[in-house]
């Protein structure tokens, strides 16, 4: 396998908080075996895409290569929202035309909707909260902007600082926007129900089962180091944790970038109130750089912002002092409130600014869904449900033509993570 970042960033998710709130998942190592379809990556993606593949007969077998909910889909906030594109609709309707940006807005919710069926259709406890979420203004000017916002979304409201103040948002934003779509729940515990609901329907799941080759001889081979799984077809769903060469293909594909999060220890009544955070609702802030945060159901305080360029553990270090410097700058209450848990996940940028899900071409029974900028928990699940609808003939109307789109390269290639190091001081300097 060849990865993008230094080892340190694949490495067991040790300081997640999410990992201490839910049994721990049973998988077999795959050993040899044939399938119809053999998804490689067991995470929102991939699990969605099992459970729609095997509730219409398909054979399929899911591998993860290391234990459940290892990747992105038990590090990330848990922000099930609007959202999976860097770049905007405007963008998007002067490439692709006006129907096709609206056709991504309506994606955007059924993506939401999708996850919220499946919760109600299953009775999942994954300690939902929040109505909708909402946008906080770090600048007089970026309330400005919030103002016009406000149109692009049916049912927003702005809060003026009285507002947020009374409403428990804290008094340290220049105003706000509430969305009234998404919610927040525990990436882990969806994981978990997410990976019953895939065996109870049929499929078989694999832990510890790193794919080491992947080629075409008749069927698709996926080597591990237990066995061989032979399939006729072959989902990618792997976003940020890709390796290069699985295959060759994919090599600069996607570029994927650190996220950090820190949880504190649960906080007391008088606390929240001090702060005056006594809110259930998710949010983040309108820098370039976004920060973002939610209070947990037990009163802890999550908070999440850009991570290192490198995986080294100096670059570490530094960013767990921006972190707690950031935490302490927008919750100055709480400056010695203590953290019990902190890590980095990766997130998965592509060159469009949009997520790709399709079959890669001239690659025969090869699929991907792969791009989701963030916003995986409901763009993550719902594609990799609309991908196994494409692969059984039933292919949702709702997806915009353009996310099958093959992606393009990123410049630079194994080196295309400098590109980060000149965006974030740019981003940096127009979030002053």
């Amino acid at each position: 396998m060849k990865r993008l970042y230094e080892a340190q960033a694949y490495a067991a998710d040790a300081g997640a908080f999410w990992k201490d709130t839910t049994p721990p998942l049973e998988w077999p190592v795959a050993e040899d075996a044939n399938c119809d379809v053999a998804i490689i990556g067991a995470g929102f993606t991939g699990l969605n895409a099992a459970i729609t593949l095997a509730r219409a007969g398909r054979d399929v077998r899911v591998l993860d290569a290391e234990h459940p909910g290892w990747g992105a889909s038990g590090r990330n906030g848990g922000f099930c929202c609007i959202g999976g594109a860097l770049v905007g609709d405007s963008t998007l309707a002067r490439r692709h035309g006006a129907g096709q940006a609206a056709s991504w807005q309506a994606t955007q919710q059924a993506a939401i909707d999708h996850v919220d069926a499946f919760l109600s259709h299953t009775g999942a406890k994954v300690d939902r909260h929040s109505h909708g979420e909402t946008v906080l203004a770090h600048t007089p000017r970026a309330f400005k902007s919030l103002r016009a916002e406000a149109e692009d979304h049916s049912g927003a409201r702005l809060l003026s600082p009285e507002d947020l103040r009374t409403e428990g948002l804290s008094t340290t934003w220049h105003g706000g926007l509430h969305i009234p779509t998404g919610f927040a729940l525990n990436p882990r515990k969806y994981h978990s129900a997410l990976a019953q609901a895939a065996l109870d329907a049929g499929a078989t799941l694999h832990a510890y089962s790193p794919v080491t080759k992947l080629y075409r001889d008749g069927l698709w081979h996926l080597q591990t180091p237990k066995g061989t799984i032979r399939a006729r077809q072959v989902i990618l769903a792997t976003n940020g944790y890709s390796s290069e060469d699985l295959p060759a293909w994919l090599r600069a594909r996607t570029l994927p970038v650190q996220s950090s999060v820190i949880v504190t220890r649960p906080l007391t009544d008088a606390e929240l109130a001090e702060a005056n955070w006594t809110s259930e609702q998710m949010a983040y802030d309108t820098r370039q750089l976004l920060h973002y945060f939610r209070k947990l159901p037990d009163n802890r305080f999550l908070f999440g912002m850009r991570g290192g360029l490198t995986a080294r553990p100096a670059e570490q270090m530094r960013i767990s002092q921006h972190i707690r410097r950031d935490f302490n700058a927008a919750f100055p209450a709480w400056r010695d409130v203590e953290i019990t848990h902190e890590w980095s996940g990766l997130v998965c940028l592509m060159a469009s600014g949009h997520p790709f899900c399709g079959a890669v071409p001239e690659h025969e029974g090869l699929f991907a869904s792969l791009g989701y900028h963030g916003n995986g928990v409901a763009m993550g699940s719902y594609l990799g449900h609309g991908l196994a609808q494409k692969m059984i003939g039933d292919a949702d109307p709702a997806l915009p033509a353009f996310l099958s789109k093959p992606p393009k390269r990123f410049p630079f290639g194994a080196y295309r993570r400098q590109l980060l190091r000149p965006a974030y001081m740019f981003a940096e300097t127009f979030d002053l």
